[in-house]
């Protein structure tokens, strides 16, 4: 099992990117499913490593339910290529479906992240996540201003409501993160940090460094 994101799976995705046609995919069919197992075996070991750390992941997750297709449902999208240009796995009790806190992992070149939280909550799930920033937003400060994460990993706060939601005043101490739509930590990799012998350490850690956010997540739904 490759513990590393070889660089020939860069490299084809990158090739990707260039030829996303069915014609060449099925020229460079060999070169898909390396790159596919490589992805698999990956995913595989980070779902070991979770399980030692993280009572909601368990060592018998199907990786076969955590990994997204290459390719794209183009029925309903103006951009009609066939493939998507990144490998992708979400991990979860419920594989890549979970309605919850989750983690996810992103394989693009120049753009590789792993991300831990709960990415579009449903409308019940999301009304207690507010709550539980409202009453515990200095618990959800100290998570996000802990030195480790800080100097690593970020809050996306680009998916958010343009005024409060309603209940929540606009000089809410913590109305920026009450005004979020997705709550997800995100850690960028450049593709050396991945495909070298310690890649699957540096997904590990950073999930680590995300686990104290996620469970306040957890913690939120009364999980």
């Amino acid at each position: 099992m490759q513990l590393f994101i070889h660089p020939d799976t860069f490299g084809f995705l990158a090739a990707v990117k260039e030829n996303n046609d069915r014609d060449w995919f099925q020229q460079h069919r060999e070169a898909y499913e390396n790159a596919w197992e490589n992805m698999k075996d990956f995913t595989q070991a980070v779902i070991k490593g979770l399980a030692e750390t993280d009572r909601y992941i368990s060592e018998d997750i199907p990786v076969s339910k955590c990994l997204f297709r290459i390719y794209r449902d183009t029925r309903f999208s103006k951009d009609k290529t066939p493939y998507k240009t990144w490998l992708g796995a979400g991990i979860s009790t419920a594989g890549r479906k979970l309605n919850g806190p989750e983690y996810y992992l992103h394989i693009q070149p120049g753009n590789s992240f792993a991300a831990g939280g709960y990415w579009r909550p449903e409308k019940d799930h999301l009304a207690a996540i507010r709550q539980e920033i409202d009453y515990n937003g200095a618990e959800l400060s100290a998570i996000l201003e802990e030195a480790t994460f800080k100097k690593n990993c970020q809050l996306d706060m680009q998916d958010t409501l343009k005024r409060p939601p309603a209940g929540y005043d606009d000089d809410h101490p913590h109305i920026e993160w009450i005004k979020l739509k997705s709550f997800t930590a995100i850690e960028s990799f450049k593709d050396n940090e991945l495909s070298g012998a310690g890649g699957l350490e540096k997904v590990l850690q950073a999930f680590r460094r995300m686990y104290a956010f996620k469970l306040f997540l957890h913690q939120a739904l009364g999980e």
